[in-house]
């Protein structure tokens, strides 16, 4: 920092106010100073700033299953958002959502002297243990249900499926079965009770739902019972999916039987992955904006940091407010994977 003074011709506490961000310094002193760390090449010593400021500027993040596209995008989401408001992020993948893995990942981002934490929970069990786990303070759950005492950040799961199914409705079949995620995730919870709740609005009756594990594999298995439940006389010409790692098994199921999509079947997936609208057909789908939801996990997160500062005595009229929950909207995205219902088949 001295050297930059010297090359700027400013005393080291002005270049302090300068990388702090300081409002009462000049224009001009503050273009002068920056000049002088693009030439030295100064990177402030963030160990050092935090003696003296008592902020590390250090984020945690817990993530569980990054290798499947949701949490990996809301990951990069938050990741992004972070950097850009000047954050570092120490972040910790957990395989056992156990309350001791949760114990563990949180002591951990203790030692790294975090100023909050977001917590990427779709799953009960981790909102649970983090419900219940003595930790950072404060901690925001990306897609972490109702009732736990937690601030929230989720996609409105349950709209997006609803707009789905409502979609195949209007296409004009008659109802509309569904393969349905992991039951211990909220989100694929969320996103049967919108399909549920899309089915009842039209008059139609919900077929029993094949429950899948996310991937690709079980789409294909899960499609390959509903090709014999149509064999058996069953009416099967519209599917909702859970994701499109499924909806992707699903079409490779559906082609194997010869059955034509749209044609015979319709597919609606979730998520909008990259690959949707380069499959044949091209996938009609549900978007998450992952982006917007790193974006609002970080607002609430340093608001939280914000009301963590306020005076002890300041809510004590009326306690302390609720935990807020934040919804971000889904978007249905309309391909080519999705079609008028076929004519009923006169010999069935």
């Amino acid at each position: 920092m001295a050297d930059v003074a010297r090359l700027a011709g400013v005393s080291h506490q002005t270049v302090s106010r300068v990388v702090n961000g300081h409002p009462n310094v000049r224009a001009e002193t503050t273009a002068r100073v920056q000049r002088a760390i693009d030439e030295l090449g100064y990177h402030r010593n963030s160990t050092a700033r935090a003696l003296v400021t008592r902020r590390t500027n250090v984020l945690g993040v817990i993530a569980f299953d990054t290798t499947l596209f949701g949490p990996a995008q809301t990951l990069a989401g938050i990741e992004r958002a972070a950097r850009e408001a000047g954050y570092f992020l120490s972040i910790v993948s957990l395989d056992d959502v156990s309350p001791a893995g949760v114990a563990e990942a949180v002591d951990y981002l203790i030692q790294q002297s975090v100023e909050g934490c977001i917590a990427i929970a779709p799953q009960r069990a981790l909102v649970r243990a983090l419900a219940a786990v003595p930790g950072p303070r404060p901690l925001v759950a990306v897609e972490g249900g109702e009732g736990s005492g937690l601030p929230v950040v989720c996609v409105d799961q349950a709209q997006g499926a609803h707009d789905a199914v409502r979609h195949l409705i209007d296409l004009g079949h008659r109802t509309v079965h569904h393969i349905s995620g992991d039951p211990e995730w909220l989100e694929a919870e969320s996103r049967v009770a919108g399909w549920r709740r899309a089915l009842e609005e039209a008059g139609a009756a919900a077929p029993e739902p094949l429950v899948g594990d996310w991937s690709p594999r079980s789409g294909y298995e899960m499609g390959r019972r509903l090709i014999q439940r149509r064999a058996t006389g069953e009416e099967v010409t519209a599917v909702f999916v859970a994701n499109d790692q499924m909806a992707i098994g699903l079409l490779r199921a559906l082609g194997e039987a010869g059955l034509r999509v749209p044609d015979d079947i319709s597919v609606v997936g979730f998520d909008d992955v990259p690959e949707a609208e380069f499959l044949a057909p091209p996938l009609t789908t549900v978007a998450q904006d992952f982006a917007q939801v790193g974006r609002v996990s970080l607002r609430v997160l340093l608001d939280e940091l914000g009301a963590g500062e306020r005076p002890a005595g300041e809510d004590a009229a009326s306690g302390p407010p609720p935990a807020p929950r934040l919804i971000v909207p889904a978007r249905l995205r309309v391909r080519q994977s999705s079609g008028p219902a076929p004519a009923p088949d006169p010999h069935r």
